[in-house]
């Protein structure tokens, strides 16, 4: 077992109704909010009047940044960071999914030390506070409510990359599973791949941790028992619940400790997609987490055999990637390219942007080779 630190600020409530703690929680941070979220969705879930409705109780002064895009742009940040500066806002309020949560993060940083966002990201930036933040989820799938990460995209360099720091710990987040009773049946999908691969991705990092791997398998499980039966009934409140605890257990630091790093080189393909052609982020994982295991299993065969042997009951790793294959396929989640509409001709324009951002894991090392020979899986 690997050195680690243990360390997570957040307060999260969970459950139904939570989201009356909110003004309480707010107050303590001051009177000007800057409220952030997306292009709909917290409108019809009813997030986004119940967010406000608690904040203008505490007499709050809000003011509104709308708009995140769900590959989330770093132009955004930094027009939300100029607004923000503005205002002279006190604290950030961020209703919505991965997107808004992770657009919030960075924004409270830059908002604190009136910086550019593509510097917080590139790591340019000597950070010693952030302004705070609290997320309202409305999406169950990336964990981003408690943990300190975010994931931005910037197209005039052609990146979609993941940036981390203490300080962007969420200080408190709310969960209640009725705001995800509207997330429709393909999202709803791409949130069970998501928190099953950020499970794997620290499955596959680097150190031998095995209470960390008995918490793998129990999140993925979990997944694997309730993900179906919501997909059936998406409107399941119970269901609803036990996907959103799940997503968040697997990345708010439970699955690591006790490793040095995960591997992350699935996500990091998957970006790429995302960036090319704005596909949605959990569709990408599914096509691409068997693509990577069909290309590892000569390199990783017993990792591969131990979570089938504690997870599938199947010691056999052919079988046991199929079996996550199929999994992905009985969610209506996509497995190949093809069924994204992207076909074997764009093989060479997704190499080469993989190839210049330079796309690996952190345990794990891929060359162009190993890229290559994954995108062919990925359409075969």
């Amino acid at each position: 077992m690997e050195n680690f630190i243990a360390y997570n600020p957040t307060k999260l409530h969970f459950g139904s109704g939570v989201i009356n703690n909110l003004g309480k929680a707010g107050k303590e941070y001051g009177e000007r909010v800057l409220l952030v979220y997306g292009k709909g969705s917290v409108l019809r879930n009813g997030s986004y009047d119940q967010t406000k409705g608690q904040l203008e109780k505490i007499h709050a002064e809000i003011f509104e940044f709308s708009g995140i895009k769900p590959n989330p742009v770093i132009d955004d940040v930094d027009a939300a960071v100029r607004f923000g500066l503005s205002e002279k806002i006190d604290y950030i309020v961020a209703v919505g999914g991965g997107s808004v949560i992770d657009s919030a993060k960075i924004i409270s940083v830059c908002i604190a030390e009136r910086c550019k966002g593509w510097d917080v990201m590139k790591n340019k930036v000597s950070i010693q506070s952030s302004v705070p933040m609290i997320a309202v989820l409305t999406l169950a799938a990336t964990g981003t409510e408690m943990n300190p990460v975010s994931v931005l995209q910037n197209n005039r360099t052609r990146e979609k990359i993941g940036f981390s720091h203490p300080s962007m710990f969420p200080r408190h987040s709310f969960l209640d599973p009725t705001y995800t009773r509207t997330v429709p049946a393909n999202y709803t999908a791409y949130g069970i791949v998501d928190l099953i691969a950020h499970a794997l991705e620290n499955f596959f990092g680097y150190g031998e941790a095995s209470l960390s791997d008995r918490f793998v398998e129990a999140i993925i499980k979990e997944a694997f028992d309730c993900g179906p039966q919501l997909m059936k009934n998406l409107s399941d409140y119970d269901l609803r619940a036990r996907v959103m605890w799940a997503a968040t257990n697997a990345l708010n630091g439970l699955t690591g400790y006790g490793r040095s790093s995960g591997d992350w080189g699935v996500h990091a393909i998957g970006h790429i997609l995302s960036f090319l052609y704005d596909t949605p982020h959990g569709a990408t994982l599914s096509i691409a987490y068997p693509a990577w295991l069909k290309h590892l299993k000569s390199r990783i065969p017993d990792r591969i055999r131990k979570l089938g042997e504690h997870l599938l009951d199947e010691p056999d790793v052919e079988k046991v990637i199929q079996q996550v294959e199929n999994f992905f396929r009985s969610l209506n989640s996509p497995v190949r390219l093809q069924e994204i509409g992207i076909n074997a001709d764009k093989k060479m324009v997704i190499l080469e942007l993989m190839n210049t951002n330079k796309v690996t894991g952190q345990h794990h090392r891929l060359d162009d080779s190993d890229r290559s020979i994954i995108l062919d899986w990925m359409f075969s």
